[in-house]
This record gives C-alpha cells, sequence and structure tokens, in this order.
C-alpha cells in the first residue's frame, strides 16, 4: 500500500490548476479559502474571473484526482482519498493506492 498526504497548500494548489484548466485562465488568478463545518463537513471558497464559486467535498476530491492525473501522472481513480481536519496542518488529504 503506498500513501501520499496532500499538505494544506498542495490541495490549494490543485483547486487553483483544476479551475484553471475549466474557466481558461491562469493558476494564479485563483483564489481558494479551505473550510471545515460541523454540520456541512469540507467546502472551498473559489475566486476566478471575478466570480465565486463554492466547492463541495465531491468537488475537491474531483480537484485532487486532476491534479494526481496531470501533475503526477497517476490513476486518479485507482485512489482512495480522504480529507482530514488535522489541529496542526489544517485540511489536508490522505491518498491511498493499494498495491
Amino acid at each position: 500500500m503506498e500513501k501520499i498526504t496532500f499538505s494544506e497548500q498542495m490541495l490549494i494548489n490543485a483547486i487553483c490548476l483544476h479551475v484553471a484548466s475549466k474557466k481558461q485562465v491562469q493558476p494564479q488568478d485563483v483564489e481558494v479559502e479551505l473550510m471545515w463545518d460541523e454540520d456541512y463537513g469540507f467546502s472551498a471558497e473559489v475566486y476566478a474571473n471575478g466570480r465565486k464559486q463554492v466547492f463541495v467535498e465531491i468537488n475537491l476530491i474531483e480537484a485532487i484526482r486532476f491534479y494526481l492525473e496531470t501533475q503526477m501522472q497517476r490513476n486518479p481513480y485507482s485512489a482512495g482519498i480522504e480529507l482530514v481536519l488535522d489541529d496542526e496542518e489544517g485540511i489536508i488529504a490522505h491518498i491511498t493506492y493499494q498495491s
């Protein structure tokens, strides 16, 4: 079993690249604020082209899969992805590949 951990910054980078690809903008033109709420779970406010979009957990996982495929050349669909709220590191993602 192989495990990869995405730091909060890597998660933000994945969202920026994913949104930039969809909206035809530069990744540096995308702003992301990650959030966690006891009632709603993980989400993010994403700003691009002067518009705000709210990503829910499935959108965050989609962005991680996009990053795995395009930046790490990994099969994004054979990975188990779990978002975690860490007291010290913030919102991170654990990615697991079965051998």
